[in-house]
């Protein structure tokens, strides 16, 4: 202090108390400047300080004949530094840089009156300062001619206090440099709790107040909530499986915990737990064996009937295997039937107590297991429960001549030789040859001459259209004249099949391919058809939209393929081929062919026209927007076309959604034959990928198919489960941008698609019956039609959502969720997504980066303009996966 004018004495506080006081009062004489400084004071960490200051001041016009340089206020004076610099005695005080704080300035003065009467007015004033950077500082008080006493001085700084809050633990935590600072303050979860999205804090304000909480904590698994801010383990006979707020629960039935902070109850013995089954339901255990089994057998097939089991285990999805082994007639040895073996349904996995089995040996015996499994049979060391039967299938005819060789001939003569049949069933007696006579000579055609092959038993008729190898040699005399024969192709070319049944007939079996065309396809005047515009490109030329009018009939919106010119005839041939195979079609589900144009260029095939265009590009443009029934009324129609070919023997071999064509009334065909036989090594399509003989859409097509090229109805039906995976993603590419190889090798470590977003269970477990490495396994598309009329006609059946368990029946590919760390825009994220279309409508809106779009809600989203339901979806899901990001890089936010 200034020892001249600052004096330290004894005065009294409001409450007449006897306190040490400063005081000065050099009202008289002008020109003051003294100073009051304090001792060093340690700032202790705060970034501001706040100063209480308790005073009196004399009233000047109170003081009888005072100058007018007398004043009622004085300063306020701060000095930061890391030392002690200032000691008693020195007048550091007048050199020093102090900052000015304010001029403090009475609320009430005291008079001469009052001070007779010792009536004191005390004045408190607070003022605060920062931010301070320094160990410590110095407080000065400046008085330039006032009259007054300093009661005390209390310096302070604010802080918030330790607390306990969300199950997290905060630390004492210092107020900011300025009195509107808010400081984070990150928590640690109490004992035995964990951080819930992201990272846990508090926010200490000014007023050393906390406030705005983020996140929290929640006990962990095995733990509950107990008095508030406590994670209590959860005692023996209980459990809790995950983090949460949740209580601990009792354990189910049939299981049990017998420590503390159990997260699951271990079930007792003889009793499993389903990999679809949550810790809070009931162990099971396998079921018992079938009962009362019969069977019905019709020459070489067989029908199983049973009973269900007299336990299920406590479970509702009890399913039966069947089990087929050949034995020898005495019993002494069998073996499991071959591959060829027809189960109806299906030979796994059976719903219903019965099943039709073919295609077995005639005059064989056969033992059967018909085994009952449920959800938890796996979990069994033991073998499922099964009940056996043991049948023998009747007598039969002998089994097809394979081939058949002519291995001489004269003008009146020729000899013809043929292997036994593969299945004699018996003893065979005799081979019966027939023939047929046209204009006056024997036509010898190969597939005109049946074989009718006598056992002991019975008779058959056998068609045989091949030649080869010899086993039994037949000459036969013909006693016609041979010279005036015409060509073997004035045989029949074709037969129908059973009665009210159509064949299919490959065009490429035709000599002369055109004879197919003219066979099949109906060749149109020229004149009938106008062409308006292009709509694509086909393989050999342009595809063109375009009207028919034929006489006597309305006119017709149509599609036109033409054939460039400059081609060479083999293309010619390919080109019409298409039109030979499509004429042979009549089914609201197969595209119609209207007919071709052959004798004028350009070369045209006339289909009718699809207003939609192809399946899977109108997906992706109308992507969310139609509901599930609807989907599942597509995949009926699609369905519905592929029974119809499989009945005619035709298999398709390139069913995708690209080559499925829509109408304006969302009716779905199936089309583009033109590589359904054979698939080209010129096709530029990167869908499809070199294989032996050609090329082959491997993402589309079954692994039989890959490997050895066995093209069948059962290939078929895969290539179906991976377009109803399409459908139901709305056109998202199969396996998305895995390689071919990549997707090869995947199918062969058995892995399958997951689930589309919003997939019903019910279409997803389809896909998956469709995807049976086994092809004897899968669903015909009979089986298929019934299943889809079945989900139509209950449409709650739809409602449950596929989600994938923890531990899948088969695994599933994992698509990788795009790594946000990997974008430096939010238009980077939307292209991502491929939601690009919608890069204006967040820009625009103000969420131009990736912390702002992963706050968004569904509410944002419908504000700024994304208004289809299956796009606020798709978004929302891919914005979580960013949040969860996020909270594992907490540095990302700061």
């Amino acid at each position: 202090k200034d020892t001249i004018s600052w004096e330290e004495v004894s005065g009294y506080d409001e409450n007449l108390n006897t306190i040490r006081t400063y005081q000065v009062c050099n009202v008289f004489e002008p020109s003051q400047n003294n100073w009051l400084l304090t001792t060093f004071i340690d700032r202790r960490g705060a970034q501001r300080i706040y100063v209480e200051i308790r005073f009196t001041v004399r009233d000047c016009s109170s003081i009888p004949n005072v100058p007018g340089s007398c004043k009622e206020t004085f300063n306020l004076y701060y000095y930061e530094t890391d030392a002690v610099i200032a000691t008693k005695g020195t007048a550091f005080w007048m050199e020093a840089p102090y900052l000015k704080v304010d001029t403090i300035a009475a609320d009430e003065s005291f008079s001469q009156v009052d001070f007779g009467g010792r009536l004191m007015k005390v004045n408190t004033e607070v003022r605060s300062f920062g931010p301070l950077s320094k160990n410590g500082f110095y407080l000065a008080f400046q008085d330039y001619g006032a009259c007054m006493s300093l009661l005390s001085v209390r310096v302070f700084y604010k802080k918030c206090p330790s607390v306990v809050q969300n199950f997290a633990i905060f630390p004492e935590t210092m107020t900011g440099a300025e009195s509107t600072s808010l400081v984070i303050a990150r928590g640690i979860c109490i004992p035995n709790s964990e951080e819930v999205d992201v990272p846990i804090k508090l926010y200490c304000n000014g007023d050393g107040e906390w406030m705005v909480p983020i996140g929290s904590c929640t006990c962990k698994a095995g733990f509950e909530p107990d008095n508030g801010n406590v994670c209590r383990a959860c005692p023996p006979g209980t459990f809790k499986s995950t983090q949460g707020p949740g209580l601990c629960l009792q354990c189910p039935p049939n299981s049990r915990s017998t420590a503390e902070a159990a997260t699951i109850c271990v079930c007792r013995n003889g009793y499993y737990r389903g990999d679809g089954d949550q810790p809070d339901e009931p162990c099971t255990s396998v079921p018992s064996s079938p009962r009362n089994v019969i069977s019905i057998v019709n020459e070489t097939s067989v029908i199983l009937e049973w009973h269900a089991p007299r336990e299920t285990g406590g479970r509702d999805d009890v399913v039966y295997n069947i089990v087929c082994k050949k034995c020898r007639a005495d019993r002494r040895s069998c073996s499991h039937c071959d591959d060829n073996v027809d189960f109806v349904p299906r030979q796994l996995g059976l719903t219903d107590t019965r099943v039709f089995i073919s295609n077995l040996w005639a005059h064989t015996l056969y033992s059967f297991e018909i085994q009952a499994v449920n959800g938890v049979s796996n979990k069994s060391p033991y073998p499922a429960q099964h009940v056996s039967i043991d049948i023998t299938t009747n007598q039969a005819a002998p089994s097809i001549v394979p081939i058949m060789h002519q291995i001489s001939s004269t003008m009146n003569s020729f000899t013809l030789s043929w292997p036994q049949p593969e299945q004699p069933n018996g003893i065979i007696l005799d081979y019966e040859l027939r023939y047929y006579e046209k204009v006056s000579c024997v036509c010898v055609c190969v597939y005109l001459f049946y074989h009718m092959s006598v056992t002991v038993h019975m008779q058959s008729k056998r068609h045989v259209k091949s030649s080869l190898s010899t086993l039994v040699v037949l000459e036969l005399s013909l006693r016609a004249d041979m010279s005036n024969c015409p060509s073997p192709l004035g045989c029949p070319t074709h037969f129908s099949g059973s009665p009210g049944m159509k064949i299919y007939i490959d065009p490429f079996t035709y000599e002369d391919p055109n004879e197919a065309v003219r066979e099949f396809a109906k060749e149109i005047d020229v004149s009938t058809v106008k062409i308006e515009e292009v709509i694509g490109a086909g393989e050999f030329g342009e595809v063109y939209k375009g009207r028919l009018k034929l006489p006597g009939k309305r006119e017709l919106y149509v599609a036109i393929k033409t054939l460039k010119a400059g081609y060479v005839e083999k293309q010619r041939r390919d080109f019409l081929s298409e039109a030979s195979i499509m004429g042979q079609f009549d089914h609201p589900n197969i595209i119609r062919l209207e007919g071709v144009v052959t004798k004028s260029r350009p070369v045209m095939i006339v289909t009718e026209f699809m207003e939609n265009g192809a399946l899977d590009s109108f997906l992706r443009q109308n992507d969310g927007q139609f509901t599930v029934i609807q989907l599942v009324g597509m995949l009926r129609g699609i369905s519905a076309g592929m029974k119809y070919l499989s009945e005619m023997n035709y298999v398709h071999r390139d069913l995708a959604a690209r080559n499925i064509l829509v109408n304006s009334n969302l009716v779905c065909k199936v089309s583009d034959f033109g590589l359904s036989r054979y698939l080209q090594d010129d096709t530029s399509d990167p869908s499809y990928t070199s294989s032996l003989g050609g090329k082959i859409p491997v993402r589309w097509t079954a692994p039989e198919a890959i490997a050895y090229r066995k093209f069948t109805s059962a290939s078929d039906v895969w290539s179906y489960g991976i377009v109803m995976w399409e459908v139901m993603s709305f056109g998202e590419r199969p396996y998305w941008d895995m390689s071919n190889q990549d997707v090869i090798n995947a199918i062969e470590q058995d892995y399958r698609l997951p689930p589309p977003m919003d997939c019903p269970s019910a279409l997803h477990q389809l896909m998956l019956d469709c995807w049976q490495k086994d092809r004897n396994v899968r669903p015909r598309f009979t089986d298929i039609v019934s299943t889809l009329d079945k989900m139509i006609r209950n449409p709650t059946s739809l409602k449950a959502v596929a989600n994938i368990p923890a531990v899948p029946s088969q695994p599933l590919l994992d698509r990788s969720i795009p790594d946000f760390n990997t974008f430096s825009s939010v238009e980077d994220w939307l292209a991502a997504i491929k939601m690009s279309q919608y890069r204006d409508n967040f820009l625009n809106s103000g969420f131009t980066s990736l912390q702002l779009v992963a706050q968004m809600t569904s509410e944002d989203l419908l504000r700024i303009g994304v208004t289809l339901a299956g796009h606020q979806k798709k978004i929302l899901s891919n914005i979580q996966s960013m949040r969860v990001q996020m909270s594992q890089s907490p540095t990302t936010m700061a």
